[in-house]
């Protein structure tokens, strides 16, 4: 055996060391992956069911706001139409009507006053002054 064989001999041999001391960090490498890609799995099984969870929630908010403005907009139209209502009161009923209570009340009071000439009461009376031209 010459030189270059135990030379080589003892190569092969730092070589074998070298391998098995790699071979158990390998081992576990590989366990570490094949977790890592159950863990992937399981979270992707369990991440798409919350994610139509979430859409059909979602749906159903839209939904609700969509109600939401409906009945918005409905009450919006019932006040326009109340204030149409009460404007049209005023001017058809109102006026009328006050027009009507203000001549009885002064039919009432002339009444009042020529019923009660004994008694003479003092009506309200505007002075109105003028001024000299």
């Amino acid at each position: 055996m010459g030189a270059g064989e135990i030379a080589g001999l003892i190569a092969a041999i730092a070589f074998a060391v070298l391998a098995g001391f790699l071979i158990y960090p390998l081992i576990r490498l590989g366990k570490l992956f094949d977790q890592v890609a159950e863990t992937v799995k399981q979270t992707g099984d369990h991440a798409i069911p919350a994610l139509d969870e979430g859409v059909t929630t979602v749906q159903q908010v839209n939904k609700s706001l969509t109600d939401v403005n409906k009945i918005s907009a409905a009450a919006s139209s019932t006040a326009g139409n109340v204030g149409a209502l009460t404007n049209l009161y005023g001017s058809f009923l109102g006026k009328p009507v006050i027009k009507l209570a203000s001549s009885f009340y002064a039919l009432k009071t002339t009444a009042k006053s020529f019923m009660s000439k004994d008694k003479q009461e003092p009506v309200a009376t505007v002075v109105v002054e003028s001024k000299g031209e």
